[in-house]
């Protein structure tokens, strides 16, 4: 039984994923206090999300591990309630960059481990791209560079793709960054001045940027219809 669960702590592509006892002796160097039932605990609050073999053993990764060492670090250190920790880490897993409230900017989103994070192979895989094409892609600013993909980058290599078919290139496309980079700016900005000075009028910033990028996305489609149908006019 013992050899059974142990074939099944391995992925088809033979990477070991951890039990909670293997976890448990690479953390608790570092956080005395760690349990199984805090492991749970964190499970039931949605910070982590721990694989199942079939036998329903709780498997984690490598990347797992990591974001459980962010978790307790930031709560140890920094006093952080987990209700912020984990908004943290969602919109970091949506391919946001958030920043914790009295905390400098601290870890690349990687590192977090990002839920449904992939390398550049199961990229490739899962969007009929070429290695020199995701590569491309990363040297235009299209995508970042690094070792874990997230969907948002999953996106826009698909979206490559389809492009490719009318002969564009990342190359090509390499202006459309740049102009996102500006509405961004802009969004931002436009946030910013006009925060209402009554707290319970506040909306959160996220809120806030997302629901203005959807304005500005939506004008941007207006005159990219318009702008076409004067070309067939």
């Amino acid at each position: 039984m013992a050899a059974a669960r142990s074939a099944a702590l391995r992925t088809s592509a033979g990477q070991s994923l951890l039990s909670i006892g293997q976890v448990l002796q690479r953390l608790t160097g570092e956080f005395p206090d760690l349990s199984p039932s805090k492991l749970r605990f964190l499970e039931d609050r949605e910070l982590i999300k721990p694989g199942r073999t079939p036998a329903g053993y709780r498997t984690y990764s490598t990347q797992d591990v990591d974001r459980l060492r962010f978790i307790l670090g930031v709560q140890r250190d920094h006093y952080l309630p987990l209700k912020v920790i984990k908004q943290y880490l969602d919109e970091v897993d949506a391919g946001l960059s958030p920043e914790l409230p009295g905390v400098t900017k601290l870890l690349q989103p990687a590192v977090v481990g990002r839920v449904g994070a992939m390398e550049k192979k199961e990229l490739c895989e899962k969007t009929g791209a070429s290695v020199a094409l995701v590569d491309e892609a990363i040297s235009q600013g299209l995508i970042p560079a690094g070792k874990l993909f997230d969907q948002h980058h999953l996106r826009i290599v698909e979206t490559l793709v389809l492009a490719g078919e009318f002969g564009l290139t990342p190359r090509h496309l390499r202006g459309l960054s740049l102009q996102v980079e500006r509405e961004v700016d802009l969004v931002v900005r436009a946030v910013g001045s006009h925060r209402s000075a009554n707290p319970k009028q506040q909306r959160s910033s996220s809120e806030a940027h997302r629901e203005l990028a959807e304005v500005v996305g939506t004008l941007r489609q207006v005159l990219m219809r318009q702008a076409l149908d004067g070309l067939e006019s």
